[in-house]
């Protein structure tokens, strides 16, 4: 069976060498499948797929547990990047944590996908998401931040994410999210949802208000627990949250 859904997946970049389309829904967005490798990882062994789209310029990729080619109530994760985050390891912020219990949860389910999507800060990019940062220093939250520097709540768009998930011909999903949005924005570019897995991550010290935000301010699905112990801090080094 894995050795079908690595050829399913190699297929696909077969079907896309020529693809040329006028593309899909009021944006007209084209994406093709460009490349697929294997992927071993602390998690497990994925397979990691590559796209071209013709909206952002933006190098997203998919990381495939199983056969999931044609096949339907597949768990998917949505990750948006955060270099803090994943790379440096922030307190700041959950989404570190959000990747790697991601990656762990699509891993026991028997197929899964986790998009890795090039959206910076809410979408804002790098550069900005470090002067809201500047901004809550001075005591506003997340949400106020990115209003006072002229941008959305959130400004991630997942019209992309959503042909991804059409090139992988995933016949339906269950999605691995606290944001109903992510939901929303799926559903009206025709993915078709059977259901949402719960994906919360206990606070620390340095994050607590910023998840308190995103349930108060932007109607994520989190209900918080007391604060996780920070192991980097008490191990007194770098290591795994």
């Amino acid at each position: 069976m894995e050795r079908e859904g690595q050829d399913a997946l190699a297929a696909l970049v077969r079907r896309d060498e020529d693809h040329a389309c006028p593309g899909f829904g009021r944006d007209r967005i084209c994406v093709r499948v460009v490349a697929v490798a294997r992927l071993p990882t602390r998690f497990g062994d994925f397979r990691v797929v590559a796209f071209w789209n013709n909206r952002d310029g933006k190098e997203h990729v998919a990381v495939v547990h199983g056969d999931v080619v044609g096949q339907a109530g597949v768990a998917v994760r949505l990750h948006s990047e955060c270099l803090t985050g994943d790379v440096l390891g922030s307190l700041r912020c959950d989404c570190r944590d959000q990747l790697t219990e991601g990656l762990a949860a699509i891993r026991r389910e028997p197929r899964g996908v986790l998009l890795y999507l090039r959206q910076e800060g809410r979408g804002i990019g790098l550069v900005n998401k470090i002067r809201a940062y500047a901004l809550q220093e001075e005591g506003l939250d997340t949400v106020e931040a990115n209003l006072a520097l002229g941008f959305r709540d959130d400004e991630r768009d997942y019209a992309v994410a959503a042909h991804m998930l059409y090139s992988l011909e995933l016949r339906s999903i269950r999605l691995i999210t606290n944001n109903p949005d992510k939901l929303r924005q799926l559903a009206q570019h025709g993915v078709a949802i059977e259901g949402r897995l719960p994906h919360v991550i206990p606070p620390n010290a340095h994050n607590r208000f910023y998840l308190e935000t995103k349930a108060r301010r932007s109607g994520h699905l989190i209900e918080l627990a007391a604060p996780a112990p920070v192991e980097e801090e008490a191990a007194g080094g770098v290591g795994q949250r």
